[in-house]
């Protein structure tokens, strides 16, 4: 998990966090959040995300992220807004969870088509391109994550909680594994 201002300045990241990025808290505080920005995400899904995040709105986003130490690692990343006495947005936190290979394997060529469109036609056109096949798909940005990672809107949001995790397998378990767990 990681808490930023309403400009992307990280102010919170737990250990978890820091672990998997490799920075120490020293290096993280006060920094943008695309300290971890890979360069093979594409520009038009972060202008989405903060699109939306300035509104208010939550979003789910699948992202590629960098380490310090050069590798990668992909998340599933749910945003929660925070507001102040007055309603203006003071802080957003990213709670992520580790991608599914599956997702991954499905949006890599997406994103790779992306980046190339934005280094060599610009961020417009991109954008436009992904306009374009959410339509031809006749879907939502939303709809297009939710079909990539194969759940609906209510599993999704209980993705993120750990105890609605646990109750799915336990209800999946057989009536031996439910006695023993």
């Amino acid at each position: 998990m990681s808490k930023t201002d309403n400009k992307g300045i990280i102010e919170f990241a737990n250990d978890y966090f820091m672990t998997i990025s490799g920075y120490e808290e020293y290096e993280l505080m006060g920094k943008p959040h695309n300290i971890i920005r890979h360069p093979d995400m594409p520009q038009v899904i972060f202008k989405k995300m903060w699109s939306r995040l300035k509104k208010g709105d939550n979003i789910y986003a699948l992202v590629k992220n960098l380490s310090k130490d050069g590798r990668y690692y992909w998340v599933v990343t749910n945003f929660e807004t925070k507001y102040d006495a007055n309603g203006k947005i003071i802080s957003h936190y990213a709670k992520r969870k580790a991608a599914p290979s599956f997702a991954v394997n499905k949006i890599k060529k997406l994103y790779k088509t992306l980046v190339s469109i934005e280094k060599t036609q610009g961020k417009e056109v991109a954008e436009k391109y992904f306009v374009g096949l959410l339509e031809e798909r006749q879907m939502t940005y939303d709809q297009f994550i939710l079909s990539i990672l194969e759940v609906n809107k209510e599993d999704m949001d209980n993705y993120f909680t750990s105890t609605n995790a646990v109750k799915k397998a336990k209800k999946k378990k057989g009536f031996l594994g439910k006695l023993f767990s």
